[in-house]
C-alpha cells in the first residue's frame, strides 16, 4: 500500500487549505487543465464525462416539461444589447468585444455571449405574432463568456458551459409558473441526482439579475461552510418584450406584450460536486452522474483464469445498465486502489484466484471504505444496492454538515458573534432593507443568499440588523 499513501499525499488536507485541497483534487483527477488564456480551462475528458451526465439528467427533465432545444449566435452586436438599460449595465463589465473580422475593423462592435436575453428577445420578435404561437418553451446548451477578475477552475471562469432557457408566455401568471417550476426542477436534481442538499429561495431586489422582476435560487452549502449559488430563475414580466417590440394579437383581436423567463445551471455543479463530497483522498462522486459507478481490479492478474472471470463480470455488469470499467493494465493493486478512490468511482469489485475457487468477489465503497464479501450469482442486486446505499450517504452526509452549521440570529449582536466564530449559513428575521443588506455586508463580510421560499417572518419578529419590522426571514453567508 505504500504507492496509495504516496498518491494520496499528493492531494493537500482540506483542512490545512481548502483551496489548494480543491485546486489538487481538479488538477490530479484530471479533471481540468489550464490553458494559455487566464480563466479558460481545458476541460478533460473526465471532467467532460461528469458533465455530459448532469447534462443529461437536466435535458431529460426539461424535455419531459416540453422544452425545445435550441442555439443561439455566439455573438451580440452591441446594439442589440443596449435594448434593455438594466441589462446591458448589470453585464458591461464583464463583456469581450470582438472589434476586428479578419484585418478589418468592423463597423459596430460584436459582444461574445455572456448571456442570451437579447438574442431570443430578437428571434421573438420575429416569430411571435398571435396568441396561439405562444408559449414558447425553449432551452440552449452552449458556452458564454463573462471576463472575470479572479478565476477558479469551475466555481468562476472566463468561459464555462451551460444551459439557458428562455421561455416567453401569454400572461404574467405563466410565466411566475414557469419560474417556479424550473426553480424546483433544479432543486429536485441538485438533491436526487448529484446529492446536494439545496435551500429554494428568491433573492433580493440587490442580488437579482440584470433586468429581471424576481430571481430564484438554489443555495448549496460546501464542505467549508459556504455557500455556492447552484442554480437559478428569473422572471422578466414584459419588459424585454416592450424593450424588443414582442407583441402578440390575443383572441380578443388585442396587441399584448408577452411575459418572459430565464434560467441556467452550469459546469460551476462541478466544483459543486468536488466541495460537497470530496475528501482528503480526493473526488467521491455520486454513483447517478460518475462516468464509472464500478471499477474491477484483478488480484494476482497474471495467475489463470483470473482477467477472464474479471471480463465476464464486466459483460455481466455492463449488460445490466452499469457503467463499469476493467483495469487490466500492469499497474499494482495498491496503484490502482488509490488511482481510482482519487477519481472518486463510487464501487471498487476486487477479483483474484481465492475468489474465484469461492464463486464470489469483493465490493468496496469509496465512501465507507467497507468491504462486502458478494457470491457472484447475487452480483448485479448488491451491486444495485451499494450503488444506492452511497447514493443516499453521500445526500444525508451533506445535508448533516448543512444543518450543522446552519445558525440562528435574532440580534444583530448575534450574528455579529456567531458569524465571526463559524463559517455556515445564518438565517435571521429581515425587512427587506437595502441599508440593513449592505452593513451586513461591509461590517461582516456576509452576502445575502436568499429568503427562503414559504417563510414570511413570524409575526411580531423584527430584523436583526434594524429592529423594525421584519417581513422575511433570509439566509446570509459566504459564497464562492
Amino acid at each position: 500500500m505504500e504507492q496509495n499513501k504516496k498518491m494520496v499525499s499528493e492531494i493537500t488536507s482540506m483542512q490545512d487549505d481548502f483551496a489548494k485541497w480543491y485546486t489538487d483534487i481538479v488538477k490530479k483527477a484530471e479533471l481540468v487543465e489550464y490553458s494559455s488564456i487566464r480563466g479558460f480551462m481545458v476541460i478533460r475528458p473526465y471532467g467532460y464525462a461528469i458533465w455530459e451526465n448532469i447534462q443529461k439528467a437536466f435535458d431529460t427533465r426539461f424535455k419531459e416539461t416540453g422544452h425545445e432545444n435550441v442555439y443561439m449566435p455566439m455573438l451580440i452586436p452591441e446594439s442589440l444589447l443596449e435594448k434593455e438599460k438594466d441589462h446591458v449595465e448589470g453585464f458591461a463589465p464583464e463583456v469581450a468585444w470582438v472589434t476586428h473580422g479578419g484585418s478589418e475593423k468592423l463597423h459596430e462592435r460584436l459582444c461574445i455571449r455572456p448571456t442570451s436575453e437579447t438574442l431570443f428577445c430578437e428571434h421573438y420578435a420575429n416569430i411571435i405574432h398571435s396568441w396561439r404561437d405562444l408559449p414558447k418553451l425553449y432551452n440552449q446548451w452552449c458556452s458564454v463568456v463573462r471576463w472575470e477578475k479572479t478565476t477558479r477552475p469551475f466555481l468562476r471562469s472566463c468561459e464555462f458551459l451551460w444551459q439557458e432557457g428562455h421561455t416567453i408566455h401569454a400572461t404574467a401568471e405563466e410565466a411566475q409558473e414557469e419560474t417556479l417550476r424550473m426553480l424546483h426542477i433544479y432543486a429536485e436534481i441538485c438533491e436526487n441526482v448529484l446529492a446536494i442538499p439545496v435551500v429554494k429561495g428568491k433573492k433580493t431586489e440587490k442580488e437579482k439579475f440584470a433586468g429581471a422582476i424576481d430571481t430564484y435560487t438554489i443555495e448549496a452549502m460546501m464542505h467549508d461552510g459556504k455557500a455556492l449559488q447552484s442554480g437559478t430563475t428569473h422572471y422578466f414580466g414584459d419588459g424585454f418584450a416592450k424593450a424588443f417590440g414582442i407583441e402578440y394579437t390575443d383572441k380578443n383581436n388585442k396587441l399584448i406584450n408577452p411575459h418572459q423567463t430565464s434560467w441556467g445551471v452550469s459546469t460551476r455543479l462541478i466544483g459543486g460536486i468536488i466541495m460537497t463530497h470530496g475528501d482528503d483522498n480526493g473526488l467521491v462522486l455520486p454513483p447517478k452522474i460518475a462516468p464509472t459507478q464500478v471499477v474491477i481490479i484483478p488480484v494476482a492478474a497474471h495467475k489463470a483464469g483470473v482477467l477472464e472471470k474479471a471480463g465476464e463480470l464486466l459483460a455481466s455488469l455492463q449488460a445490466a445498465g452499469f457503467r463499469a470499467k476493467l483495469d487490466d493494465s500492469d499497474n499494482s493493486p495498491g496503484w490502482k486502489f488509490a488511482e481510482y478512490e482519487m477519481k472518486g468511482v463510487p464501487l471498487r469489485l476486487e477479483i483474484g484466484p481465492r475468489d474465484i475457487e469461492n464463486n464470489q468477489c469483493v465490493l468496496v465503497s469509496r465512501v465507507t471504505g467497507e468491504k462486502t464479501v458478494v457470491p457472484l450469482e447475487n452480483l448485479t442486486a448488491e451491486t444495485g444496492k451499494a450503488l444506492d446505499s452511497i447514493q443516499s450517504a453521500l445526500y444525508q452526509k451533506a445535508l448533516k454538515n448543512r444543518q450543522d452549521h446552519t445558525y440562528t440570529a435574532s440580534t444583530y449582536e448575534e450574528l455579529t458573534a456567531v458569524s465571526a466564530e463559524t463559517s455556515g449559513f445564518y438565517k435571521t428575521a429581515f425587512c427587506g432593507s437595502r441599508d440593513c443588506e449592505d452593513k451586513v455586508k461591509d461590517d461582516l463580510g456576509l452576502s445575502t443568499r436568499c429568503m427562503p421560499l414559504d417563510e414570511d417572518a413570524p409575526d411580531g419578529a423584527v430584523c436583526a440588523v434594524c429592529g423594525k419590522p421584519a417581513t422575511t426571514e433570509i439566509y446570509f453567508g459566504r459564497a464562492y
